[in-house]
């Protein structure tokens, strides 16, 4: 397929956290279809290898600060005069920096295991939470709500007259099951969820369609901090296997195209079974 025959051909596709991981995958499918990606992320540098890779444009952006997230998008406007797919990707687990966080969660949940086949109480407790600052707990918070909401309403500004648009937020299976230990992250993609069924609503009369994807356990530069966890995740999933980006990557170019133009305010959830129901 060349890019002139695809389902996203014409498109100016703005991703946020794209200069890796399912970012990075979902701006290649888009440019596969199409589309003109646009690549943002905390580095220009970041940004610019991949956005010199498919053609794109690359910018440096922060969406936790407003002002910042303006004036990047005051440059697509200026640049391309219109923004036709917005996707909401940018994110952070809050473990980046901590692995010690994430063994110690691991021998709380196997300790917590073999006292159950035991037949015993649980010997030992999660924590997470009585340990997390508040600077954790709200820089979690900002980067996944506070960043949607800043980068969804500079591209209305553009979308809203155009009267064209889809918007794609990157939610989670954290943010519609729970998971112990991840207080922060849950409580965001969970929000996240929210936020775009009350997008969906407020902007369905303007002819721009909001929905989002939870993702299961995908392989990704994020989920490597999981280490010892991985087997286990694998195992609880009913397909056998983490996911892979361009399980998502697809995901997000159906819900871009007109073969979803009946689809706003859902969740699609390509998780392989960890959960049946949203």
């Amino acid at each position: 397929m060349t890019p002139n025959d695809g389902r996203l051909t014409g498109k100016v596709a703005l991703i946020t956290g794209a200069a890796r991981g399912l970012g990075a995958q979902m701006a290649r499918r888009f440019r596969d279809e199409g589309a003109t990606p646009i690549i943002t992320d905390l580095s220009e540098a970041d940004c610019r290898t991949l956005a010199d890779e498919l053609g794109g444009d690359a910018y440096a952006l922060d969406v936790t600060d407003s002002a910042a997230v303006t004036e990047v998008f005051a440059k697509v406007a200026a640049n391309h005069g219109r923004l036709d797919i917005l996707v909401n990707n940018a994110g952070i687990s809050g473990m980046e920096d901590r692995p010690e966080e994430v063994q110690r969660g691991y021998d709380i949940t196997m300790t917590q295991m073999a006292d159950s086949m035991a037949g015993n109480p649980p010997s030992v407790f999660n924590d997470v939470t009585l340990r997390t600052t508040d600077d954790e707990w709200h820089r979690v918070l900002a980067v996944h709500l506070d960043g949607t909401f800043f980068c969804t309403r500079e591209a209305m500004r553009i979308m809203g007259p155009q009267q064209a648009g889809t918007i794609i937020n990157l939610g989670s299976i954290m943010g519609t099951s729970g998971g112990a230990g991840a207080a922060a992250y849950c409580a965001a993609k969970a929000g996240i969820l929210g936020l775009t069924r009350s997008h969906a609503l407020e902007f369905v009369a303007q002819g721009i369609r909001v929905n989002a994807i939870a993702p299961g356990w995908i392989e990704t530069a994020m989920t490597d901090a999981l280490g010892p966890m991985k087997p286990l995740i694998s195992m609880q999933t009913p397909m056998g296997r983490m996911g892979d980006a361009d399980d998502i990557a697809w995901a997000a170019v159906y819900l871009a195209s007109d073969e979803a133009k009946f689809v706003t305010g859902q969740v699609l959830s390509p998780n392989g079974g960890w959960t049946m129901s949203q």
